[in-house]
């Protein structure tokens, strides 16, 4: 029986580099599955957040940045502007970070995190 263009056969052997070829009637061994190592970027990230020296924080968080502890003299001001309005604008965050002696990233976080708190506080109430 001739085999066609397209049979498995063919297309091994054509597309083989010539070691190894497979002739018509043959098999090819199925190539050994690589092993997975045991030591996976998860298990060596769990072990890393249980070493000592190493805080405990939530679930994946992010590690570098250590969470901003904010002064009651900059809670206070903080909730005053977000009283008067819940979305701060360019040169009200300019202002505040400023005035508070911190970036402008971590008064846009703030005010982000203090409407989402302001939604459940509403959505509890009701």
């Amino acid at each position: 029986m001739e085999k066609g263009p397209f049979s498995v056969e063919r297309l091994a052997q054509s597309s083989g580099s010539g070691a190894g070829e497979v002739m018509p009637g043959e098999s090819r061994p199925c190539p050994t599955p690589r092993s997975v190592p045991a030591d996976t970027a998860r298990e060596r990230e769990a072990a890393h957040r249980s070493s000592p020296g190493h805080e405990a924080g939530p679930a994946g968080a992010v590690p570098g940045r250590s969470r901003t502890k904010f002064s009651a003299a900059q809670l206070q001001e903080l909730e005053r502007s977000f009283r008067e309005q819940r979305y701060i604008g360019a040169g009200e965050k300019r202002r505040l970070a400023a005035v508070l002696n911190l970036s402008q990233s971590q008064i846009k976080t703030w005010f982000q995190n203090r409407r989402m708190k302001f939604k459940r506080q509403t959505q509890d109430a009701r």
